[in-house]
Formats: C-alpha cells, structure tokens, sequence
C-alpha cells in the first residue's frame, strides 16, 4: 500500500469511488501539530476538481494507468473512433473523455490512458503542440502591426484560433492543445 510521501504529480488515485489526477501537492508542517499532506485533484472520470487533505502517512490508493498510442479514425454516432497501432483493435470514446476533441483530424496520434485495473480506457490526451492549416482567415490590414492584434481563423478540423494578424489561409500554425492557443507559423 502507497501512503502520502508517495505523492507526485501527475498520479491517478482513487479517493470516495472516483479516479482523481492529481495536479499539484504539498506538506503543511507546525511545530504543535502533526504535518499534513494537500494536493489539488483533477477528476478523471468525472469533471470535478477538488482540494484533499491528508495526515502525513496516511494511506492513499494510487491505480496504475497504461498509456497507449492510437491513431485517430473518425467520428460517428457511437463516439470518436481511435485504433492501436500495435494491435489494430478499435475503439470508440465519448466526446467527454476526449482533451481537446476540437484539434483531432484524421490519422493523428494520440495518447490513451488505460485503467490496468479494469482495462477500461480513461481519457484520451493530444501532444502539447499541433500543426493545423488554417483554411479561412480575413486578410491582415497593412501597418496595424504595431500592437499584438489578433484575428480569429477558422483552421482544417473546424476549430477557431486567435492569431496573429500576418497570419493567413493556407498557412501551416502550430496551437498549444492544452490552452488552444496560437504559438508559432510553421514552414512547409
């Protein structure tokens, strides 16, 4: 059994029926009372996030995740398609378990974890960085480069990113899937 000094971030334990990450953590120490253990936890089959507090040393249940790659299909009716690369086995997720299902295009790879307790898979992470085409944006205006302006555009799988305002169509951007952000032009 894990206690509390096994904490790191990034962990998934199970805490009141629920698979939680854990995001951040730390120790309270006083000279009178004994040290407490917090950490800030993540729902992972659920979309709560709450704070946890622990007496130092006691028992926490960590689950051990697998993290596979698979390769994104196509979206139906039953949910997102993904498909092992090892195995070639199929999957179909829900849209909720997905991290930020608005950047998936056809053939990407992506990361899915699984529970090895029960084999059930658990979320589906992108890479951090992507590279999309942006197939609309409205033409930047010549000399208004002065401050940071940004201008949404419409990139391949449908999502709209803020970008810079030299940025235009049939340009290759690379976003942060974490924040949805633009982070740089992307040479061919």
């Amino acid at each position: 059994m894990a206690n509390t000094s096994d904490i790191s971030r990034g962990m998934i334990i199970k805490l009141d029926g629920s698979l939680y990450t854990v995001v951040e953590f730390g120790e309270n120490k006083t000279a009178r009372a004994a040290a407490k253990v917090w950490a800030k936890l993540k729902g992972v089959d659920n979309s709560r996030s709450i704070e946890k507090t622990w007496n130092s040393g006691d028992t926490i249940h960590p689950v051990r995740v697998e993290r596979k790659t698979y390769q994104f299909l196509y979206k139906d009716d039953t949910g997102y398609n993904f498909m092992d690369n090892e195995t070639f086995e199929q999957l179909a997720l829900a849209e909720n378990l997905v991290d930020a299902p608005q950047f998936l295009k056809e053939a990407q790879e992506v990361s899915v974890l699984i529970n090895t307790e029960t084999e059930q898979p658990m979320s589906v992470e992108l890479p951090d960085k992507i590279v999309l085409k942006v197939t609309y944006s409205e033409p930047g205006v010549k000399g208004d480069t002065a401050t940071r302006t940004l201008k949404p555009a419409t990139v391949e799988t449908g999502a709209t990113v803020n970008v810079p305002l030299f940025v235009n169509e049939g340009e290759l951007i690379r976003i942060n899937t974490k924040t949805g952000e633009y982070v740089e032009r992307v040479k061919e």
